[in-house]
């Protein structure tokens, strides 16, 4: 017998307060929740596995995640484990104000997103769900547990852990623990198997080109078309510029990853000479001021400029706008610069995720696994948080593998297993040629 979904109107979820934008999209807003949830199995079965077992009943859980479609299944599946669950939003541009209505009229979640806050809506809504009092926390980025350490310190005796979704977040939380200031336990879900090599290189690489192409118009095929940084972003997104048919440039400071970026057939060389000769550049390195003054005094004109790390410090703003004698918008999420020798350089997205802010993040099918991670790290940590230290921990593997699995029975692929004789060989050091 398969259990039926929630009826969410029936579930007793406390209503605090709840700041969105326009309730009346709130059909519009289950229509592509519900959308995106076919392109999410994975997430599917556990949401019915949990409708079962309910095995965060009465627990109470602060996210702060990017408010879209994929996001609201996920929270669909935490209230079907029983959790009490109140979200905000993780950056000022990316929510999707119809998800936000959905959320709180059709899902009884409180929710805090407004698209286009400012920032000092952003850190109210982060501390509006702190008010909730929460004994885990779901993240993206590390504010919301930067903000909990650091005002809000009375609030961590009643903490049992919680996840990190992204590579920004993971590394601010590393260094945490080296300054001994971290409190709590807390999985870095983004360093799954299962979440940054699919995650990060399929969905960046995709919504990364689709926010580009959707901002501008642009046709991609023979322009210059510059990555900063080869990670597992990079990568996808020099991959899908490359199939666009751009000519790719990439720029490191790691040796190792340039190397790998020449050995996939990659231009690679500073940024100071990959500005001089580019159409487009997009950064994806988590770090800040990878696009500076210097960059910006010798970039060639029309030049347009991305960013697709986790905060809008990537591309220094202020230095542009210090060269900068005139500004106009030419399009929706197009900021186009006049600069003082005549050059123009476009900016999209005031410098935030290009691929949230100018179009609709990650496809379900990718996030399906990311998200099956946070709902399964969750209810990990409740059962087995206290156990651990205040670090950042590896999701366990077991975790990995079982989502691998349901990822790949949901794709229709059955995979070989190993014979006893081969597992036997495997484990032994005696037997050689």
């Amino acid at each position: 017998m398969i259990q039926p979904m929630l009826n969410y109107d029936q579930i007793n979820q406390p209503m605090l307060n709840y700041d969105i934008k326009d309730f009346s999209l709130a059909n519009q807003g289950r229509e592509r929740i519900d959308w995106a949830f076919t392109e999410m199995p994975v997430l599917r079965a556990i949401h019915e596995q949990f409708s079962w077992e309910r095995p965060l009943a009465g627990v109470k859980i602060s996210g702060c995640l990017h408010i879209t479609t994929e996001t609201a299944n996920l929270a669909r599946t935490l209230i079907a484990a029983g959790a009490e669950l109140v979200l905000c939003a993780s950056n000022p541009l990316s929510t999707q104000d119809d998800v936000a209505a959905a959320l709180v009229r059709h899902y009884r979640v409180p929710t805090f997103a407004i698209c286009g806050e400012n920032s000092g809506t952003y850190y109210w809504h982060i501390r509006k769900v702190l008010e909730h009092r929460p004994q885990l926390t779901l993240d993206d980025g590390a504010d919301l547990v930067s903000e909990l350490h650091t005002n809000h310190s009375d609030l961590l005796p009643g903490m049992i852990g919680g996840s990190e979704e992204t590579t920004t977040g993971v590394l601010r939380l590393r260094a945490m623990v080296a300054d001994n200031a971290l409190k709590f336990p807390v999985l870095a879900v983004n360093d799954a198997m299962t979440k940054h090599p699919f995650d990060n290189r399929y969905g960046t690489g995709q919504s990364t080109l689709d926010g580009i192409i959707r901002a501008t118009n642009i046709l991609l095929a023979g322009k210059t078309f510059t990555v900063a940084g080869y990670g597992w972003c990079g990568r996808g997104i020099a991959m899908r510029a490359k199939g666009q048919g751009a000519q790719v440039i990439v720029t490191e400071v790691d040796p190792l990853r340039a190397l790998e970026a020449a050995m996939d057939g990659f231009r690679v060389m500073p940024m100071l000479e990959a500005a001089e000769c580019s159409d487009f550049i997009v950064t994806a390195t988590g770090d800040k001021h990878v696009l500076d003054h210097a960059h910006f005094a010798v970039i060639k004109n029309g030049c347009v400029i991305a960013n697709s790390g986790h905060f809008n410090v990537e591309i220094n703003i202020p230095a542009l706008e210090a060269l900068t004698v005139s500004k106009h918008k030419p399009r929706a999420h197009v900021e186009s610069y006049q600069l003082k020798d005549g050059r123009s350089i476009r900016l999209l997205a005031e410098g935030r995720l290009v691929n949230l802010a100018a179009a609709e993040g990650h496809p379900a099918a990718v996030m399906d696994m990311n998200f099956a991670n946070q709902a399964l790290g969750m209810v990990y940590l409740w059962q087995h948080g206290a156990e651990l230290a205040n670090a950042v921990h590896p999701m366990p593997a077991d975790i990995d593998r079982q989502i691998a699995q349901m990822k790949l029975a949901a794709m229709g692929l059955n995979i070989d297993t190993l014979s006893p004789e081969q597992r036997v060989y495997m484990a032994s050091w005696r037997k050689g040629a």
